[in-house]
């Protein structure tokens, strides 16, 4: 995670916020920032395959 990030995202918190919420919006944008290196990086699975591998549970 970049630290513009955080500085952005704690620019828009209110003047007082829970500790918890300044975490779970960082921890919410680095798994969106992981999903989209996964894309880019072409390591995702297809819908099909997804629904392939739940049947065998």
């Amino acid at each position: 995670m970049k630290k513009e990030n955080v500085l952005e995202v704690v620019s828009e918190l209110p003047k007082e916020f829970k500790l918890d919420q300044l975490i779970e919006k960082l921890i919410f944008i680095d798994k969106v920032e992981q999903g989209i290196a996964q894309v880019k990086q072409k390591k995702t699975i297809s819908h099909k395959k997804v629904k392939d591998i739940i049947k065998k549970w």
